[in-house]
């Protein structure tokens, strides 16, 4: 790493886009892990539709039991 660092022709806010999304990391235990890629492989899909497809199922028991 340099002692200093020159910013005098920097751009502020040049790699900035409001519309840019960002996505949560979300960490499973290994018992999950397991099951949500076996769940995967047989519906022969990726990781996350499964994950939001469990989610969101969820969701409607929740808004159901309130």
């Amino acid at each position: 790493m340099k002692k200093e660092y020159d910013f005098s022709i920097a751009q502020r806010g040049k790699f900035f886009s409001k519309s840019a999304k960002s996505n949560l990391p979300v960490y499973l235990n290994q018992e999950s892990s397991s099951f949500v890629v076996r769940l995967a492989r047989q519906r022969k899909t990726d990781i996350s539709s499964v994950v939001n497809d469990l989610i969101k199922g969820d969701m409607q028991l929740a808004r159901v039991m309130r």
